[in-house]
């Protein structure tokens, strides 16, 4: 990718109509790890101040562990690749004032001079546009429970199907279909691995019954799984799953008691599409007395780390391999 890029504004390098901050674009200018995070997150996910302290956190443990984050955002219009501590905040304060934005709104608020909050396929679109491999979220979006009826199916699963990114996330969403989920994602092409685990987890549970598609034990496995999708050139993704630590295990079987709960409550109150995945999320909040967001924080600092060392180990076999080190790429 032709990495000449026009320097603007505050030193933010702009490529194309995306502008990418200066730390994210020199760690991709020299070949080291960044790793993408969404931003919706912030904005929907949870309350202000806790969401600006909680992404503050993310992006300290991808830094502690030798990567560069990069969360990204359309702010006023602009496809922002990195956010500085001002614009986090901005975000932060705007919570759901920031449309939330899939890839399917991403020309609309751009056009509109908008605010917009990256979903998992916005946020893939865009780090994948700039070359971005890793991507780190809590739960990937899925077949909603009764999609047969109303075809609720989340587009991160068919950007994953087109986009050759890495995500590394806590599997899909446990208030979701996660069977018919991974059917669809057959379908779509995406390999599907689970990090040093025989079951594909549940989000909030080690283990939602279904089994690992493939097992990955370490950094160095996941990144040679990752380069091979690159070279082979396949155009499809990768979705990595991370079980839930431990300690937050236990909680698990109230949390996916809360969660049949509050789906008969989006039932009856005709809760549907983009907006019912918040809903869900901070109804199952409320009814756990806040055990499934504290969860949930835990869930994506364990795949900030986990992703960090991947993207570490990508970098580390690039770098080696452009240096005539043979090695296999599986």
């Amino acid at each position: 990718m032709d990495r000449r890029t026009e320097v603007k504004g505050q030193n933010d390098s702009i490529l194309g109509s995306l502008k990418i901050a200066p730390d994210v674009n020199d760690a991709l200018l020299r070949g080291n790890p960044v790793v993408a995070l969404e931003s919706t997150i912030i904005s929907h996910g949870m309350p202000y101040p806790q969401n600006l302290q909680t992404a503050k956190e993310v992006q300290a443990i991808l830094k502690a562990n030798g990567a560069v984050p990069a969360t990204i955002a359309i702010l006023d219009g602009v496809p922002c690749i990195g956010l500085n501590n001002e614009q986090l905040e901005r975000l932060a304060k705007l919570g759901s004032k920031a449309q939330k934005t899939a890839r399917r709104d991403i020309s609309h608020v751009v056009a509109s001079g908008g605010n917009g909050a990256t979903t998992v396929s916005a946020t893939m679109f865009f780090a994948s546009k700039v070359g971005i491999p890793v991507f780190v979220t809590g739960g990937v979006g899925g077949v909603h429970r009764h999609a047969e009826t109303t075809m609720d199916i989340s587009s991160d699963l068919t950007e994953l199907g087109k986009t050759p990114m890495a995500v590394i996330s806590a599997g899909v969403k446990s208030i979701l279909d996660i069977p018919r989920t991974l059917e669809y994602l057959e379908t779509q092409g995406v390999t599907v691995a689970v990090y040093q685990s025989n079951d594909f987890p549940a989000f909030f549970s080690g283990s939602s019954g279904c089994k690992a598609p493939c097992r990955l034990d370490t950094p160095e496995q996941c990144a040679r799984l990752i380069y091979a999708n690159m070279k082979l050139g396949l155009g499809s993704g990768m979705l990595i799953a991370v079980p839930a630590p431990e300690e937050h295990v236990a909680a698990g079987n109230a949390i996916e008691s809360a969660i049949k709960k509050a789906l008969e409550e989006a039932k009856v109150n005709n809760v549907a599409g983009n907006a019912a995945t918040p809903f869900l999320l901070s109804r199952v909040n409320e009814l756990t007395g806040g055990a499934s967001l504290l969860a949930n924080i835990a869930l994506v600092k364990n795949n900030a780390l986990i992703g960090a060392r991947i993207a570490v180990a990508l970098a580390d076999l690039r770098r080696s391999l452009k240096n005539g080190q043979p090695r296999s790429a599986l």
